[in-house]
């Protein structure tokens, strides 16, 4: 069932074009991992990119699981980048978002085991 989430929201001209332009600059992680999400390769499961929620993008999100994927890189050991993270992350949980933080090295390295997680949930919410 949806929830109105993605459709519903008010979203500013500014957060589109910023969403479009992180579409247009994935990082090599981003890639990998869209390239095993889009299309409904993952169990069925529809996912968006650079997905705008709450005035916050999520680098994916799943309606269905009300989940949002976020492929997180050196940067998000910076101070200011783990307090914005903190804010973000505390607004999707009041909306009931799950939030699942994957390292590059992992998306890199690992993909079945994040496609596995990714799985796992689906079959947790039937």
């Amino acid at each position: 069932m949806k929830s109105g989430l993605v459709f519903l929201q008010k979203v500013t001209g500014y957060k589109v074009r910023q969403s479009r332009q992180l579409r247009r600059k994935m990082t090599d992680a981003e890639k990998t991992l869209w390239q095993q999400l889009r299309n409904r390769q993952v169990v069925g499961l529809k996912f968006r990119r650079q997905q705008v929620i709450e005035g916050f993008i999520a680098d994916f999100y799943c309606e269905e699981l009300k989940l949002a994927v976020e492929v997180d890189g050196p940067i998000h050991d910076r101070k200011e980048q783990a307090e914005y993270d903190d804010i973000r992350d505390k607004v999707f949980i009041a909306r009931g978002i799950r939030i699942m933080r994957i390292s590059n090295d992992v998306v890199l390295n690992r993909m079945t085991e994040v496609l596995e997680m990714i799985k796992g949930l689906k079959v947790e919410i039937q």
